[in-house]
């Protein structure tokens, strides 16, 4: 397998520790004198640059949290002057103000190597025609991708979203080779193909790169079953650098952190402790390289696991597995707690359904109520209203039996639920706290 950058992706970790260590010292120092958020808090806790020396002090310094980027709102957590800020893109987020990113140019060199190694982990060359079907402009996807692909010398196409039968009409005549969008819109592309009649021969795609939402294990099999490729999972944020944060490679068994830029830890989000190797947690990142918006111990609501082994490709960075999902998407429905992830872990299970569903929250004389509208396959939808019930009764008994909770289902015609081409919309809460 081709690793992109070997002198930091298969570096011994004691000296890797040092080179964090390094890094994170002068990122402390470049906070407590450039931001006055970071350096007020700091002082709040007695602490000084020098009270970082190695790694190890990390969790001395405290946390930061995306209500923080917003109460700093536009460029307050900038630690350079605006005039060394060549690039600046924004969360759309679902609540308040967008959280505004800013890049210096080593930031967008930094950017550029890590998506570079992101797409070589997927087995992307220069021999690549790279289809972006992420979003252009304020989203990091797009040019995110963008970079990489240019980076390693591959043909990079950028769609951009929206158009699907635009993007049919590409896939086939420039013979694109690499996938990168949204795994829901991957699903889309498929059910278009389907129902364009396009000859998946017609096609060269081998490889798929995926992330900015959740999906699970089942979806990706659904995806390389329908495009027949093989879907490699991405992981970024935006306020850490966009994507290129973290990857699988084709062993596909835990993403890569790029871990000599971005640092992680894993911690319990009620108690805010460092958990011990291997349990699952919040993910929490520390940038120590980037310039233009150094976070310090950034709570990503992420939560998953680290695994420091070796990876079978030849990398020793650490690997995290993919998220279960987030602290702050979690539900919490008559006291069980939920994911939409683990929802979608069953649906997937059945071939009579299609992997489109939506669930409904909503609190009916003081009690949660909970609905499950999930599209059957057009074959199946034509059978006896009996048989219908009977596959309606079967996915309720396996939510329950999986979830330990009950969950009303409604079984809906193919295309009714809405489909998106960026982040689908899984969850509708109709609660009033």
């Amino acid at each position: 397998m081709e690793i992109w950058n070997r002198h930091f992706e298969c570096m011994d970790r004691e000296e890797l520790r040092k080179v964090q260590g390094e890094r994170l010292r002068e990122t402390v120092e470049r906070v407590y004198f450039n931001v006055p958020y970071y350096r007020q808090k700091m002082q709040e806790a007695n602490l000084g640059p020098e009270s970082i020396r190695t790694i190890d002090d990390l969790h001395k310094l405290p946390f930061t949290t995306k209500q923080d980027l917003r109460d700093n709102y536009p460029f307050g957590l900038f630690a350079v002057p605006m005039s060394e800020i060549v690039r600046v893109h924004a969360s759309s987020g679902t609540t308040g103000k967008p959280t505004v990113v800013g890049y210096t140019r080593r930031d967008i060199a930094t950017w550029s190597e890590v998506m570079a190694r992101t797409l070589t982990c997927a087995g992307a060359d220069r021999n690549d025609f790279i289809h972006i079907a992420y979003g252009y402009g304020l989203f990091t996807g797009g040019l995110g991708l963008h970079y990489g692909g240019e980076k390693i010398g591959a043909s990079v196409i950028p769609v951009s979203g929206g158009n699907t039968m635009r993007q049919l009409q590409l896939l086939v005549d420039f013979g694109s080779t690499v996938l990168a969008c949204t795994p829901s819109y991957a699903l889309f592309i498929a059910e278009a193909i389907e129902e364009a009649k396009i000859n998946r021969d017609d096609l060269k795609l081998r490889v798929g790169v995926f992330g900015a939402e959740p999906w699970t294990e089942n979806m990706r099999r659904e995806i390389e079953d329908k495009l027949r490729i093989k879907a490699i999972d991405i992981y970024g944020l935006s306020e850490v650098i966009g994507p290129g944060v973290a990857s699988e490679c084709l062993v596909q068994n835990g993403l890569h952190v790029n871990e000599d830029h971005f640092y992680p830890e894993i911690i319990d989000p009620k108690t805010l402790e460092v958990l011990p190797e291997g349990q699952i947690g919040e993910l929490v990142f520390t940038t120590i390289t980037k310039e233009g918006l150094p976070l310090i111990r950034y709570r990503t609501r992420d939560l998953t696991r680290l695994n420091y082994e070796k990876c079978r490709c030849g990398r020793t960075l650490v690997r995290m597995e993919k998220c279960l999902g987030r602290s702050d998407d979690m539900l919490i429905i008559r006291g069980v707690n939920l994911f939409p992830s683990q929802v979608e872990s069953v649906l997937l299970e059945m071939s009579e359904i299609k992997p489109h569903y939506l669930l409904i929250v909503d609190r009916v004389n003081n009690l949660d109520t909970l609905e499950l509208q999930v599209e059957v396959d057009e074959a199946f939808f034509m059978d006896k209203i009996s048989q219908l019930e009977s596959l309606r009764q079967k996915i309720q008994s396996n939510l329950e039996s999986a979830l330990g909770l009950g969950i009303k289902v409604n079984l809906v015609e193919p295309k009714t639920i809405e489909r998106s081409e960026g982040k689908a919309t899984r969850v509708i809460d109709r609660r009033k706290y």
